[in-house]
């Protein structure tokens, strides 16, 4: 699958050409400047990463990590393994929530089991292990095993890139996984837990008490260096963000553009971050997630989700929820009315 270490000294800046030229475009329609917003942004975005302003993401995709996570044995979550098992089973029917909203924008949806415990032989198997390990006891998993999971996720992105798709966006299933999460993006950021800790699919007081208190036994009983991605994701994540962390790796490297979803891939991106700050050139944000730990992220990122729904569904379903808006910008981009076929006078920016 290539050397990790290899694959990632490959990844260069975006083309600020190009997003110089698709801005100039952007300010040729014939309407104000900078009115289309934020959208305005993710298309200088999207330029920026295929190094061209000749913009065309008319084959789309989201990709669905789906593994299982050792520390729901701790009770931090309302729902066991199984839970994760038949969200599987639904993604492979093409019945889940990401699935049909996917279908609704023309988008095709790839399921992969990257680590449940349990078997669901009709989606894509690159299952690392059944499961993590319990990181209040032990590892979550080992770092051979985190960079496995990179690599698959590097790999995917280019699998997909070569059948031709344009744009990814990122998305995953599995219980205990905001859990993961907040451990992760506390070592990262080196932020309280609970600052970083929400209810996740809607835990009680005490079941968040719980929760705080095994992401607080992982950190203090593993010691992740906090300066290593790979380490913490070892010790305290899980394979759904290590694949995912790949996933925007891998964009990079195929000049692919890869929409960031929810808290979980939210802490993804910031795993690639890290590893690399040029990825960053090749993420769009999608939605604004209800997890506290989100809005530290974006901070750190520097980049503005511009939805705003109260979601917290999971799959990629935010992700997948900006496609349309992404399509009708990119249909403004391409086929609006110029000043000059209206015969008006260009605006000017005054600054």
């Amino acid at each position: 699958m290539g050397n990790l270490k290899e694959l990632i000294s490959q990844i260069k800046h975006g083309d600020t050409d190009a997003v110089m030229i698709c801005q100039q475009h952007l300010d040729n329609i014939a309407k104000p400047l900078g009115s289309l917003g934020e959208l305005e942004h993710l298309l200088c975005i999207i330029a920026g990463a295929t190094g061209t302003d000749k913009i065309d993401i008319s084959k789309k995709c989201v990709l669905v990590y789906c593994s299982d996570n050792g520390v729901v044995d701790q009770g931090i979550s309302q729902s066991d393994h199984t839970v994760t098992t038949n969200i599987a089973k639904s993604l492979a029917n093409n019945h889940s929530s990401v699935c049909v909203m996917a279908n609704a924008c023309m988008a095709d949806t790839f399921p992969i089991d990257i680590g449940m415990i349990d078997d669901v032989p009709e989606i894509r198997q690159c299952k690392i292990a059944n499961g993590t390990k319990d990181f209040t006891n032990e590892p979550a998993m080992t770092r051979k095993q985190a960079e496995d999971a990179i690599l698959i996720g590097i790999n995917i992105v280019r699998e997909k890139t070569q059948l031709g798709y344009k744009l990814i966006a990122t998305g995953e299933a599995g219980i205990g996984n905001t859990t993961t999460s907040s451990a992760v993006v506390s070592a990262l950021l080196n932020l309280d837990t609970e600052l970083t800790t929400g209810r996740g699919s809607g835990l009680s007081d005490e079941g968040l008490k719980r929760k705080i208190k095994a992401i607080n036994e992982g950190l203090s009983k593993n010691k992740p260096d906090f300066t290593d991605p790979i380490d913490i994701l070892s010790k305290v994540g899980g394979f759904d963000i290590a694949a995912m962390c790949g996933t925007f790796l891998g964009g990079a490297l195929t000049k692919t553009p890869v929409v960031i979803d929810g808290i979980i891939s939210s802490v993804a991106a910031l795993c690639a971050y890290r590893l690399c700050p040029q990825v960053r050139d090749y993420m769009i944000p999608s939605h604004k997630s209800a997890e506290p730990a989100a809005k530290y992220i974006m901070e750190e990122l520097r980049l503005s989700p511009i939805l705003d729904a109260g979601m917290r569904l999971g799959e990629g379903t935010g992700a997948v929820s900006l496609f349309p808006f992404l399509d009708m910008a990119v249909a403004v981009y391409n086929d609006a009315a110029r000043f000059e076929d209206i015969n008006v006078e260009q605006y000017r920016r005054l600054s």
